[in-house]
């Protein structure tokens, strides 16, 4: 029997997360946490309602898995986000030991992948996940806020 919790499923609930951001003003990123096939965790970019650098949907993703976990390891844990972790996110998600980490599109000019080693070594990294869909909501942001 076919599974219907792939990889697409879990980045269209990360995709309706972005669109949550999209619609408060913030930058579009949506990130999910999964357990067992479960979502344990939804987040998105909170940067600037909560006047918090740090407040990127994976950073909220992380905390939120954790609380449901009840521990601060993801051991078993895949997150699903629609852009491609930063720097300060992709170092969170090192010491997160997520299992997995699955993203759409790819930030070429701020994305963790430029740097080797930043990811825990046990963690596999998949991309490109919907990354059309990932990147036109980001594109329609941003040419919505040079209009502004």
């Amino acid at each position: 029997m076919i599974s219907p919790y792939n990889d697409e499923y879990f980045m269209k609930q990360a995709l309706m997360e972005a669109q949550k951001a999209y619609d408060e003003g913030e930058v579009p990123v949506g990130a999910v946490i999964v357990a067992n096939k479960q979502v344990i965790a939804r987040a998105h970019n909170l940067t600037e309602k909560l006047n918090d650098v740090t407040a990127h949907a994976e950073m909220q993703a992380i905390t939120a898995a954790a609380n449901f976990l009840g521990g601060k390891y993801l051991k078993g844990c895949t997150l699903y986000v629609t852009l491609e972790p930063c720097t300060m996110c992709g170092g969170a998600l090192y010491w997160s030991q997520l299992d997995k980490i699955v993203f759409a599109a790819v930030d070429e000019k701020r994305g963790a992948s430029r740097h080797t080693g930043i990811y825990h070594p046990k963690t596999v990294i998949s991309s490109g996940i919907m990354e059309s869909e990932a990147s036109e909501l980001m594109k329609s942001f941003f040419q919505t806020k040079r209009k502004d």
